[in-house]
C-alpha cells in the first residue's frame, strides 16, 4: 500500500511569521516508517518527494501517486534508496538488488516496476528520495565500498563526523537527484556546521540511530531570521534553498541528506559562520 501527502512550498518572508505548530506542519515529516506500508510526501520545492518503505510480511511496490499524473511512478522521475535497517531486497523491473544497512540503490527514469522486500533476517528500513528527470540512466547499487568517504568536523567543535557520499555525480550518473550519510561520531552532536544556503537546489534531511529517549533540534531559516524544530528518531525535515539546515542533538545520532535541483556541485553553498547567524 502506497500512501501520501501534499506540501505546498513556503515564501521565506511569511516563514518568519511562523509559530511552532506551523513550522512542523509545513517542514517536518514525522511518520516516514509504517508496517507494510510505502508513505510518501510530494513537495514542491523542486518537486520533491521523500518516502519510506517498510516491508515486514508484505511485498511492497511503488505505485504512482495523483500528483504525478503518470502511468508509472518512474515514468518521468529518477529515485534514489537507503536502507537504514537491516538487509533488505529491492526489486527493479524483475533484477533483485539486496542492501545492507547504509548501502543505496539509484534507480533511473522509465523503470517501471519497483518493489521492496524483507528477507526475514531483521527489519530493512527503506528511505526513499525522488526527483525529477529528463533522461534515463542506468539502475546502479551504491554499496558499502563504493561510497565516497570524507571525515569532515572537530572534537573541539563537537561535529567530528563522517561524510558517505553515495548517490552523487562522482560514483552514479543522475539528472539532479543527490544523496548522501552522515554519521557524527559519539560526543559529538554538530551537523553541518558551519550552517550554509544554496539557492539553486533545495535539501531534504532524514535523522536516524538516535538512542531512545533522546532529541534533535533542527535549525532553518534565513541565516538572520532562525527557527528551531525539535526531531525525533526517523524523522525528516523539508529544506527549501533559502534555509539553513543544521541540527544539533542531545546525542550523537546519523542523518540522510538528499537535494535537488539545477546544480549537481556539492560544494555550491553560501556559507554563514556561526557568529553571524541570528
Amino acid at each position: 500500500m502506497t500512501k501520501h501527502e501534499f506540501r505546498y512550498a513556503a515564501n521565506p518572508v511569511d516563514a518568519r511569521k511562523y509559530g511552532t505548530e506551523e513550522l512542523r506542519r509545513e517542514f517536518l515529516i514525522d511518520k516516514l516508517f509504517v508496517e507494510n506500508q510505502i508513505q510518501l510526501t510530494y513537495s514542491m520545492y523542486d518537486r520533491y518527494i521523500v518516502g519510506g518503505a517498510m516491508p515486514v510480511n508484505e511485498d511492497l511496490k511503488l505505485e504512482t501517486i495523483p500528483y504525478l499524473k503518470s502511468k508509472n511512478f518512474l515514468d518521468r522521475r529518477e529515485l534514489g534508496v537507503i536502507n537504514v535497517g537491516a538487509k533488505g531486497k529491492v526489486t527493479v523491473d524483475g533484477e533483485d538488488y539486496e542492501l545492507n544497512t547504509k548501502e543505496a540503490l539509484y534507480v533511473g527514469k522509465d523503470s517501471k516496476d519497483v518493489v521492496f522486500s524483507s528477507l526475514g533476517e531483521g527489519q530493512p528500513l527503506f528511505y526513499i528520495n525522488s526527483a525529477p528527470a529528463h533522461k534515463r540512466f542506468p539502475t546502479k547499487k551504491v554499496g558499502a565500498n563504493d561510497a565516497e568517504v570524507v571525515q569532515l568536523g572537530d572534537e573541539k567543535y563537537a561535529n567530528k563526523r563522517v561524510l558517505n557520499k553515495l548517490i552523487v555525480n562522482s560514483i552514479v550518473e543522475t539528472c539532479q537527484l543527490q544523496m548522501g550519510l552522515t554519521e557524527l561520531l559519539p560526543g559529538n552532536v554538530w551537523n553541518t556546521m558551519p550552517a550554509h544556503t544554496h539557492s539553486r537546489r533545495m535539501e531534504a534531511y532524514f535523522y536516524f540511530n538516535l538512542e531512545e529517549g533522546q532529541t534533535i533540534s533542527h535549525f532553518m531559516g534565513e541565516p538572520q531570521h532562525t527557527r528551531h524544530i525539535f526531531i525525533e528518531n526517523n524523522q525528516a525535515v523539508l529544506s527549501p534553498e533559502w534555509s539553513i539546515h543544521s541540527g544539533s542533538g542531545t546525542c550523537n545520532y546519523s542523518f540522510v541528506w538528499g537535494m535537488a535541483g539545477e546544480n549537481l556541485d556539492y560544494g555550491d553553498m553560501d556559507v554563514c559562520a556561526p557568529n553571524e547567524l541570528k
